[in-house]
């Protein structure tokens, strides 16, 4: 199997990143564009990132990881993160969970046969 980001389906990467900058085109016509503090940071947040690293470490020494658990964590492992640099590098593997979950969704074979 190569790593080319496809995920098995040829073609795949390129079609969710495409939804994925329609979808924020969408945002910037609905929303404007948008200067927001991040809200990130602190003692909570750096408390909730590791629950949910121990939740994730726990589903997959059980056998039960699921999306949802890698998902959290990246979330909440960004909500974590004060420095912007780092905070950038946790939203970037945010949005990577995020595509390969929705390539995973598009692989299923209900999907196969909805296209």
């Amino acid at each position: 199997m190569t790593h080319d980001g496809d995920a098995g389906v040829p073609g795949s990467l390129a079609r969710v990143l495409a939804d994925v900058a329609a979808e924020r085109v969408a945002q910037d016509v609905r929303w404007g564009m948008q200067v927001l503090p991040d809200g990130t940071g602190g003692a909570e947040l750096v408390a909730e990132s590791g629950v949910a690293r121990l939740k994730t470490d726990t589903a997959a020494e059980d056998g039960a990881l699921t999306w949802r658990h890698i998902l959290a964590e990246e979330v909440l492992e960004a909500f974590a993160e004060s420095d912007p640099d780092r905070l950038r590098a946790e939203l970037i593997q945010v949005a990577a969970v995020a595509v390969k979950w929705t390539q995973s969704l598009d692989r299923r074979p209900s999907r196969e046969n909805a296209k």
